[in-house]
């Protein structure tokens, strides 16, 4: 997003933020995959398709949330110690520019 105050706004409640509506119809959908992802219906898929994303926007947008959701309930279970706030800044700002490409692809 490049503007830490968006992103500060985003996570204090995207439903407010100022986001685009098709931004606001995926977060939308994150959060149902967050809070139960068992209460998604084709009608929230719909939603989403509606404002603008593609059905592997909506994979990828899905795959990335349960991954983290996974990487996080593994981190607080095993104990695994957080990164320092630096290694978020570097972290953020590799992903900012190169995505998640391989590193060798990048």
């Amino acid at each position: 997003m490049g503007d830490r105050a968006l992103v500060a706004a985003v996570l204090e409640d995207y439903t407010t933020a100022p986001i685009s509506e098709a931004e606001r119809a995926l977060f939308a959908l994150i959060a149902k995959v967050v809070e139960d992802s068992t209460s998604i219906t084709a009608a929230d898929l719909e939603c989403a398709r509606k404002a603008g994303w593609t059905d592997e926007a909506l994979y990828d947008a899905i795959t990335v949330c349960a991954l983290f959701q996974f990487y996080n309930t593994w981190i607080d279970a095993t104990g695994v110690s957080d990164m320092p706030a630096m290694g978020y800044e570097m972290s953020g700002k590799r992903l900012a520019e190169k995505g998640y490409a391989y590193a060798e692809d990048a």
